[in-house]
């Protein structure tokens, strides 16, 4: 891994000198950023991925939702289609992208879930809707076009951003000095006992100012909910995964079940012969006491595959997670103290 780097550093030096230059444009006004009117929250990361932001994204919308109107912006990474879209139940993942549509999926009809490669075209739409609602907008740290009133940036504890490279000879998008953005940062994915030296440990090494708050998380593992067919009680593991980094999620159900994995790249898109190939390896287990287990974000791709035939014969189950904040409550005052001031 350190030779890669070394190699691969001239590359790295010249992406980040690239986007360094761009991102300097923009602070000094000579590209244009356009302030997003109401109340806009961003959730993003200095890497390529694998942070964490669809769940803390749902945080949000679970924090807000109950005295704002909300609205969603992406990209829709992984979409066929191009320009704007609203998102609906019915739409495919290659229509408007996985995470956009496993979004609708939890939020139903009163939030809006819209997809736009140009973010102000989206936040314009969203606006000439509703003037109120809080914009949430997914993955949208390095988009410079548009300036959102609050910037969340989310790093793993796996690999933060100070152990990290820039692309290629690492996942970093930016520079590390690219944090200066944020306006609160969260390591995410954290072990279940993380001491308080630990915490501050990293926040050194984060080196951010004392005005950037720094909140820890990590994933809480939910119920497992079948998509069609239940299995009473199970022992085995068939693992389908197609994100970035399916390991916590191999190493949790270890903890419980004999797990065999199947692992497809970031944001995969599923085909018939995959299918075929899954169920060639699940008719091996012992049929009585085992599941196939997918990530939520994998369910909106897998799901509209299966015939009706295959969901009676296979049990197919995702499994639905969650985030947990080290300080919940200074993290949601902060969050409302931006959105209710006027």
């Amino acid at each position: 891994m350190f030779l890669k780097r070394i190699l691969l550093f001239p590359f790295s030096f010249l992406y980040g000198c690239i986007t360094a230059v761009r991102n300097l444009l923009y602070d000094t006004g000579v590209k244009k950023s356009y302030p997003i009117p109401g109340k806009s929250i961003v959730i993003g990361n200095l890497s390529m991925g694998g942070t964490g932001k669809s769940p803390h994204t749902l945080y949000l919308w679970n924090l807000l939702k109950k005295d704002h109107p909300i609205a969603m912006l992406s990209r829709g990474y992984g979409r066929k289609t191009t320009g704007l879209l609203e998102v609906n139940d019915e739409n495919t993942s290659t229509e408007v992208g996985d995470e956009p549509l496993m979004f609708k999926k939890r939020v139903g009809k009163q939030t809006q879930v819209i997809v736009a490669e140009n973010r102000k075209t989206g936040v314009d739409y969203i606006r000439s809707r509703d003037k109120q609602a809080v914009i949430l907008l997914d993955d949208a740290f390095q988009h410079r076009k548009v300036k959102a009133g609050f910037s969340i940036l989310l790093t793993d504890f796996n690999r933060p951003y100070y152990a990290d490279a820039v692309v290629p000879a690492g996942t970093l998008r930016e520079w590390k000095c690219g944090k200066k953005r944020a306006d609160c940062i969260v390591v995410t994915k954290c072990p279940e006992l993380l001491s308080d030296a630990e915490k501050q440990t990293i926040i050194k090494k984060l080196k951010v100012k004392h005005d950037k708050t720094v909140f820890f998380s990590q994933i809480i593992y939910g119920s497992l909910i079948p998509f069609a067919k239940e299995i009473p009680a199970y022992t085995q593991v068939l693992l389908i995964t197609g994100i970035a980094n399916p390991k916590p999620l191999e190493s949790y159900l270890k903890r419980f079940y004999k797990v065999d994995s199947i692992i497809f790249s970031d944001h995969h898109q599923f085909t018939a012969a995959d299918l075929a190939r899954i169920h060639a390896k699940f008719d091996t287990f012992t049929p009585q006491n085992s599941i196939i287990v997918t990530t939520e974000k994998d369910f909106v791709r897998l799901e509209p595959l299966l015939s009706t035939t295959e969901k009676q014969n296979y049990p197919w189950y995702y499994q639905s997670i969650t985030v947990q904040l080290d300080r919940e409550e200074a993290f949601n005052e902060l969050i409302n103290n931006y959105v209710d001031t006027i």
